[in-house]
């Protein structure tokens, strides 16, 4: 006889949600832009790479090649990270932050996460935190060889963010 096996993992290894990434970014020019990227190194211990413009605004101007930002893209272990973030904020999110696969905040200085200390050469300076999660088969999309569509299954919603967040990160969203 074969006995009934007790399934004390209800969820299906293929739609267990994983945390992705964490991307650091800020956006400047000229000296801010500098500041900008020894912040980000200080925070990450890596060199962040620099965004340039392709178009020509006159009225802003912005010319093509112009460097106007920074980010950093943090793969591996990005739950250390993520939880120094979050402490800045205080465990605390805004639903409307959230959409399909990410979710994205602002810290407004760097000197509330813990552990940082002031840098008298950068001065005040905040950046913005995006977070990316996917679930197990996201790669039949990305790969180049019999490139595929990505179910609607496969895609992480609102909910199941928020309940990833609360559950690892307690996290709170109002």
């Amino acid at each position: 006889m074969k006995q009934k096996q007790e399934n004390t993992n209800t969820m299906n290894p293929m739609e267990e949600i994983k945390l992705e990434k964490v991307i650091l970014s800020v956006g400047g020019t000229g000296d801010n832009l500098e500041k900008d990227v020894k912040l980000l190194k200080i925070l990450t211990g890596r060199t962040p790479a620099k965004m340039k413009t392709r178009k020509r605004i006159p009225s802003l101007g912005v010319r093509p090649k112009l460097e106007v930002g920074a980010l950093v893209t943090i793969r591996k272990n990005p739950e250390e990270i993520l939880k120094k973030m979050l402490e800045a904020e205080n465990n605390t999110l805004r639903k409307n932050q959230i959409s399909e696969n990410t979710f994205s905040f602002g810290v407004k200085e760097y000197i509330e996460i813990p552990g940082v200390e002031y840098q008298r050469d950068i001065g005040i300076r905040g950046f913005d935190v995006t977070v990316t999660f996917k679930k197990a088969g996201r790669r039949v999309r990305l790969k180049r060889a019999k490139k595929g569509k990505l179910p609607q299954k496969q895609k992480v919603s609102e909910e199941e963010i928020i309940k990833f967040m609360e559950k690892k990160f307690n996290t709170k969203f109002v």
